[in-house]
């Protein structure tokens, strides 16, 4: 809208998202964080205070009249046509902040990038996998963020050093936007709730898997599954399960499609709502979060979602009665 001059018809939206950008930093550590450690500590939310203190900051100037945005977005984009006269009532940039944003983001989203990848390599080298070929579908996640915000960085600077007026935002919007779809794109093709689970009894036509074999499996799965409840952790995968059982990931999975008649993703939720459900009863007065989170969910709607797929009613409605 600024490049193309439509924001003279919401004036009110001039610079109004520039406290954003302080978010993309933080964002990103909190992402690492979760996947990580499960979950998000109360004490981790003090990193949005510089967002929170800039975009204070920057209501002095989203208070000023319409005059006033018309004089920046002429400023910045339009040097061509005539300011408006206009007497500013007081300081808008009295910590010269303003100034300095672009810098000041560039400074926390590497901060924040370098806090992340200390983070992840910890992970990897927790669970001895490479960096480049991870096994681990969290560590397959957390490889994608690290890069893509490093990418990030790199796009803002290089944009931001070629245009010394403080244009081509559009730029590195336009590449943020692409990391987006990429992300989505991943997200969809490694989603259990995109694949053809009709034809999965075909990849193992070629398999050696014995009847006696697969019986076998399946009653040591049953036994550390009731017994241990891995699919309590956030970051349960099928490659932890292979490994606990000392099987490989291609048998683990025949086993499971087999033996059981459903996916992996499908067994565990399963596993994780009938843990949810005697929660509900004997902890009437925890919170549905609060049971998400000890069940291995990272969000409430996706426990939600699993939750009344499984049983026909939503949490609160079970508990209810």
């Amino acid at each position: 809208m600024m490049y193309s001059g439509y924001i003279i018809h919401a004036f009110y939206l001039v610079n109004f998202s520039e406290s954003l950008a302080l978010l993309i930093g933080p964002f990103f550590y909190f992402t690492v964080i979760s996947l990580v450690q499960g979950k998000i500590k109360r004490s981790h939310y003090l990193h949005l205070v510089p967002f929170v203190l800039y975009s204070f900051n920057l209501m002095l100037f989203l208070a000023l009249p319409e005059d006033a945005k018309y004089n920046a977005w002429v400023g910045g984009y339009r040097p061509d046509l005539p300011y408006r006269d206009f007497d500013y009532p007081y300081d808008i940039n009295p910590f010269g902040i303003s100034d300095k944003i672009t810098e000041i983001t560039l400074v926390s989203i590497l901060a924040y990038s370098l806090a992340g990848l200390v983070e992840i390599t910890k992970a990897f080298r927790i669970k001895k996998e490479s960096f480049w070929k991870p096994i681990t579908p969290a560590l397959k996640t957390l490889r994608s963020q690290a890069v893509i915000i490093l990418s990030v960085f790199v796009a803002i600077l290089i944009v931001k050093l070629t245009n010394r007026s403080d244009t081509g935002d559009h730029l590195f919007a336009t590449y943020v936007a692409i990391t987006i779809y990429i992300t989505s794109f991943s997200v969809i093709a490694n989603s259990s709730a995109f694949k053809e689970t009709l034809s999965e009894p075909q990849r193992y036509k070629s398999s050696s898997l014995t009847a006696e074999q697969l019986q076998s499996t399946l009653q040591k799965l049953q036994e550390v599954m009731k017994r241990d409840k891995p699919f309590l952790r956030p970051d349960f995968s099928l490659p932890d399960l292979s490994q606990k059982l000392n099987v490989s990931v291609h048998t683990l999975s025949q086993v499971i499609n087999d033996g059981l008649g459903k996916s992996f993703f499908e067994m565990v939720a399963e596993h994780r709502v009938e843990e949810a459900k005697q929660l509900l009863k004997d902890r009437p007065n925890i919170k549905i979060e609060e049971i998400a989170e000890q069940v291995g969910y990272n969000s409430k709607s996706s426990f939600n979602t699993a939750f009344k797929k499984l049983t026909g009613k939503t949490p609160s409605e079970y508990r209810a009665g």
